[in-house]
């Protein structure tokens, strides 16, 4: 099936004045990002397999402050043609954790979490949260989260995605060398470049 890609981004801009208000607009310099998302999204596996793009994982989605990783995760789930999926601040689930200790872990370490077709979840700003105490005890909320549905996928196939400003070296340095090593199976990087303006100037 032949995509019209140009048609598709146009539609993601219209839909994205529609939720975050008239202002937004996809910059050129970000249509290579773009792109890829819609590969991804609409499953061309052809498009795929040229620009190297597993369409069995997830996407991390790498970039500096204000270069628009929340927007476009929020908008690339509207034309997904499989699993939809929640998008959900790794902040607010460090916040999660301090009311509710490590049964937020198993939270969303396991399947049905709002509903089936929300399994499927993209964590938003890796890096922002803290390291926790729950009744003396530190935890690393999002690494045993992402360990967990490492295992997940693994062996059942369930997909996270992530939006993050850290570097591989930094994510090694925040979450252990344990955690970048399963992110690498588990995802398809795509990074914006550190000239990527800010976008909400």
């Amino acid at each position: 099936m032949n995509h019209n890609y140009q048609e598709i981004t146009k539609s993601l801009e219209t839909k994205g004045q529609e939720l975050f208000g008239n202002h937004f607009k996809i910059y050129k310099e970000d249509e290579s990002i773009i792109e890829k998302l819609i590969v991804y999204a609409i499953k061309d596996e052809k498009r795929a397999n040229e620009l190297n793009i597993n369409l069995e994982k997830g996407i991390l989605l790498s970039g500096p402050v204000g270069c628009g990783k929340t927007s476009l995760m929020t908008l690339i789930k509207h034309i997904t043609e499989k699993e939809k999926y929640y998008v959900k601040s790794c902040r607010d689930v460090s916040f999660e954790f301090i009311q509710d200790g490590y049964e937020v872990v198993h939270k969303y370490s396991k399947g049905k979490l709002y509903q089936p077709k929300y399994n499927t979840i993209c964590f938003d700003d890796l890096g922002t949260e803290s390291n926790l105490k729950y009744f003396g005890n530190e935890c690393n909320v999002m690494a045993e989260i992402i360990l967990s549905r490492y295992d997940l996928f693994i062996n059942k196939k369930l997909i996270t995605h992530i939006t993050t400003n850290l570097s591989a070296t930094e994510i090694e340095q925040q979450y252990g060398n344990r955690v970048r090593s399963r992110m690498r199976e588990l995802f398809n990087l795509i990074a914006y470049n550190n000239t990527s303006v800010d976008k909400r100037r």
